[in-house]
């Protein structure tokens, strides 16, 4: 059965409102009276050096010194903790078209993400372009549409099980992962070509297809089949501490995500018959995305400025080192112009404001358009 081809949404303001337009003059005006790029600086460039050897370093200490039980399992975790440090900081950068001018730079920095696994083309297609332009749609956002006993929006349909999605759903979060690298990727490349998001010719899909499968095969060449088969580790021991890698590094890249849109106060509107968001798209993004805990600097560092969504949101393209610099001239600029700015203060109330969104979504009776 062929898949319903992709339907692109408009949005179409009534107000007309100019807040994007003074608000990106004013963002512009900050760079260039700073005579500074939007794109990585120094501490960006060492921050990335450092992730990526947090990632590599322990596996290669586990694998020289032939480290199994406490010691691996240590190594194993450590893993996992950049393993979410070099996606939420490094790659998302760069695939962006944030961390460099030179798109060639970006590419090379975007191939991070091959080092943890995952699909470079079906990131772009998921994240930059369904997640950024039709953020908590749920026909479009593919971020929140239903997953296996999980609602993140009030236009899913509720089922019996959802109202224990709160005490699940962290189990879930740690499986997303693994899920991503063994099959998301070939899930997602079979439906975008399919429902036509994927605007590639079936001979550059052939070739994107068979470059997918030589990089998974090289990945868990490494990972799996290296220290079992050439360098004689225990199989119990390498299958286990992978899978707790990608258990911790699932957890945190889904909590900070989730973190932005899946809490209280953001909205989840629903395209008319005509296919028209009827909202201006900048503002949309305001209505949508909530920021958190941005005074706590270690936290910005290590989760790449996806504290500061809402500017993410607005600017993909800078690099997220800027972010806290441009974050008063967003919030003044939607003061003056009655837009939202939404904000959870710290951390604690982020997760506290995700854990009740849960709830509530689990226990909401199902709307008469409901999907799913």
């Amino acid at each position: 059965m062929s898949a319903i081809p992709f339907q692109p949404l408009r949005f179409v303001s009534k107000d007309r409102s100019q807040f994007f337009a003074v608000l990106r003059k004013r963002v512009d005006a900050y760079f260039e009276e700073n005579k500074i790029s939007r794109h990585a600086n120094s501490e960006m460039k060492w921050k990335m050096v450092l992730l990526l050897l947090g990632y590599i370093l322990p596996f290669i200490i586990m694998l020289g010194f032939g480290l199994e039980g406490l010691g691996g399992y240590i190594c194993f975790s450590v893993m996992g903790i950049f393993v979410a440090g070099v996606g939420m900081s490094v790659m998302h950068d760069a695939i962006h078209g944030a961390f460099s001018k030179k798109q060639k730079v970006n590419d090379w920095v975007g191939y991070s993400l091959n080092l943890l696994g995952a699909s470079i083309s079906n990131w772009k297609l998921q994240h930059n372009l369904l997640h950024h332009t039709y953020t908590n749609i749920v026909s479009h956002d593919e971020d929140i549409k239903p997953r296996v006993g999980l609602k993140f929006n009030p236009n899913i349909k509720t089922k019996k099980i959802h109202r224990f999605q709160f005490l699940y759903a962290f189990l879930f979060y740690g499986i997303i992962t693994i899920y991503w690298v063994l099959a998301k990727d070939l899930v997602q490349f079979i439906q975008f070509s399919r429902k036509g998001i994927n605007k590639n010719s079936k001979g550059e899909n052939v070739i994107l297809f068979l470059k997918m499968t030589h990089m998974k095969l090289w990945y868990f060449g490494i990972f799996l089949a290296l220290p079992i088969f050439v360098l004689g580790f225990s199989p119990v021991f390498i299958i286990t501490g992978f899978l707790l890698m990608h258990f911790i590094a699932g957890l945190i890249l889904t909590l900070i995500f989730q973190l932005a849109h899946t809490v209280e106060a953001t909205s989840h509107p629903q395209p008319n018959s005509s296919g028209v968001i009827e909202n201006d798209w900048a503002i949309h993004q305001m209505n949508t995305t909530v920021n958190f805990s941005k005074d706590n600097r270690l936290l910005s560092w290590y989760v790449g400025g996806l504290n500061f969504q809402v500017e993410h949101h607005l600017f993909p393209k800078i690099c997220h080192v800027h972010y806290p610099a441009i974050a008063p001239i967003v919030k003044k600029t939607a003061e003056e112009f009655g837009v939202p700015y939404l904000e959870n203060p710290t951390l604690i109330q982020a997760l506290g404001s995700h854990f009740r969104f849960l709830q509530a979504m689990g226990r909401m009776p199902s709307l008469n358009e409901a999907i799913g």
